[in-house]
């Protein structure tokens, strides 16, 4: 699933009336995604692999 490499993105899975929010941000330059907890930003973001993040989305669509 490829984003832009700019700008959070919102999970397509979270909504404004749910607990749990993620955002995810490219890092172009880096192979990397930050992943962050939209409901609380205070936490700060945490960094992954491209590769781990799309292991990680296949995983989920074969639920």
């Amino acid at each position: 699933m490829p984003l832009p490499s700019t700008g959070w993105h919102k999970s397509s899975h979270s909504s404004d009336f749910e607990d749990a929010c993620v955002e995810v941000r490219v890092i172009a330059d880096n192979d990397a995604l930050l992943i962050r907890d939209s409901k609380d930003r205070s936490r700060g973001p945490m960094t992954v692999s491209a590769a781990s993040w799309r292991t990680f989305l296949a995983s989920r669509s074969n639920s």
